[in-house]
């Protein structure tokens, strides 16, 4: 006679069996499922899996101690391009990040006070409210951090923080808008804070790119569609370049050859001390790339060719060579179309005018 006694032993045999099958072959599935399988979101090259590419967020990332406003952004920008920064009174921060050279430095490496030589090229402001550690070894932890740390160097802007504090104090515009924007007199950190916020309005996106990701299937030419999936797999681009940024925010040694006036940079290991960090560099942003030459920590490479040639061939010699390095063997013809997908990042022009310096 059926009874409900029954029916529950029925009902849990069958829930028993549906799990032991689901223990079974579920894992095995998984193994065998190809990368397109992977999470929504990510790609897997290699059994790797990393964040995919896409549009920038519509949202700029802003600490809550420096929320942007415009008085704060428009000061800034005007401290941004003031060379009385400098002790000087010649080198800006716009020296070196020169919004008509794609807010980068189109020499090997960036001259600074009196004609100093640094040893790194100077990356590009674009972008740079999206990354989590600023500088090539990521030693400053945040934008406003690193507004403040070309100032005191002996070889770019050669001032001390105390001496350009009292400088600008003496400038009656610069009194009105401090006092205006923070309430106070001229300091440090309301320095630190305006130039950063200004930065944080330096945005590169609607790219080709963008507007192929939201749904013009004509914004990119064929061969950027093809770079776009040599990027995602064949060429392993995506695995350190990943993200609505294109950088992973993270420390990579490709055996770059190290030309310039230093005969070693360590990179990252200054900062970590760290025996695996040795030659590291951070992931530069590949937005806007094709403005931004000359390319990696030292402006070793002229053009993209070189340097898709280059991680093509495996990168350079190296004893602390990262693992996500390798030959990839792409020919002439794939390592064109990764290229032109390169090419294909570059943002809208972004207009602006020179600020009128307080006096």
């Amino acid at each position: 006679m059926f009874t409900l006694q029954r029916l529950r032993t029925g009902l849990g045999a069958l829930i028993v069996g549906i799990v032991m099958l689901a223990v079974l072959v579920l894992p095995r599935w998984i193994a065998a499922s190809p990368a397109t399988h992977a999470p929504h979101g990510t790609v897997t090259v290699d059994g790797m899996t990393v964040p995919d590419i896409g549009p920038l967020p519509t949202s700029i990332p802003t600490p809550s101690t420096n929320l942007n406003y415009a008085a704060k952004v428009e000061l800034g920008k005007q401290l941004y391009f003031d060379g009385r920064l400098s002790k000087n009174g010649a080198i800006s921060c716009a020296f070196c990040h020169n919004p008509g050279t794609g807010w980068a430095d189109p020499r090997q490496t960036s001259i600074g006070i009196g004609g100093g030589l640094g040893g790194r090229q100077s990356p590009t402001v674009l972008n740079t409210a999206f990354n989590h550690v600023q500088f090539w070894d990521g030693r400053a932890r945040s934008l406003e951090e690193q507004a403040i740390g070309p100032i005191q160097n002996p070889i770019e802007m050669g001032e001390t923080h105390e001496a350009v504090v009292a400088k600008l104090n003496k400038i009656k515009g610069y009194q009105q808008q401090f006092r205006a924007v923070f309430g106070t007199e001229v300091n440090l950190q309301g320095i630190a804070e305006a130039i950063a916020a200004f930065e944080r309005t330096v945005i590169s996106t609607n790219s080709a790119f963008d507007q192929y990701m939201l749904g013009d299937q004509k914004a990119m030419e064929e061969a950027a569609v093809r770079g776009m999936a040599l990027f995602k797999g064949k060429a392993r681009c995506i695995l350190c370049h990943n993200g609505p940024n294109f950088t992973d925010n993270q420390f990579h040694n490709l055996g770059v050859p190290q030309v310039g006036p230093l005969k070693e940079d360590l990179g990252r290991y200054y900062v970590t001390k760290a025996e695996k960090d040795k030659g590291a560099f951070k992931t530069p942003t590949l937005r806007s790339i094709t403005e931004t030459a000359p390319y990696m920590h030292d402006g070793a490479f002229k053009t993209l060719e070189e340097v898709v040639a280059f991680l093509n061939s495996g990168g350079g010699p190296t004893s602390n060579l990262s693992p996500l390095v390798k030959p990839l063997g792409l020919t002439g013809d794939e390592q064109s179309d990764v290229v032109a997908f390169l090419k294909s990042l570059t943002g809208e022009p972004i207009n602006i005018r020179l600020p009128k310096l307080p006096k």
